[in-house]
């Protein structure tokens, strides 16, 4: 590969998890088991292949960051911590409103440039958003270690 991303940034409901996490699931969360359960004990699930990507991409050197505009900041925190991941983000951009600001602080936080960040949603208007500023936007519709690996392949 010749050029590859500085930074690879997700966003994280129906990207990294398949749910909203201010809507699906109640708070608190907490570990039971290897499980992760809400307040209802009901078992919170991420896409299969999510824990094996961020450690491959963490492995191989790659500074990973989260963009989520959600309204549940410390849940979606908390889930980050209780899955593990934590470790895994340089950059957590998480509260309510336009992408453009979390990718202009990651930028700054970075020294990065936008041409050299990658990023992963589901939702078109994010990509809309973000590609303006010269980020390589890849739409997720299931998280999947094939995704990743293609969308490094046409960096």
């Amino acid at each position: 590969m010749s050029r590859r991303p500085k930074i690879i940034v997700f966003d994280l409901d129906y990207t990294l998890w398949p749910f909203w996490v201010d809507t699906h699931v109640t708070l608190p969360f907490k570990k039971k088991g290897n499980d992760v359960v809400d307040a209802h004990g009901t078992i919170i699930r991420y896409y299969k292949d999510v824990p094996d990507i961020l450690k491959q991409l963490s492995n191989e050197g790659y500074e990973l960051g989260v963009a989520s505009r959600t309204s549940e900041i410390q849940g979606a925190k908390q889930l980050l911590n209780l899955f593990n991941w934590d470790k895994y983000f340089k950059y957590k951009e998480i509260y309510p409103g336009s992408k453009v600001t979390h990718f202009s602080k990651i930028q700054k936080a970075s020294g990065a440039n936008y041409k050299d960040m990658l990023f992963f949603d589901d939702e078109h208007r994010n990509i809309v958003d973000v590609s303006q500023l010269g980020v390589t936007c890849i739409h997720v519709q299931n998280m999947t270690y094939t995704l990743v690996e293609n969308a490094l392949k046409n960096f």
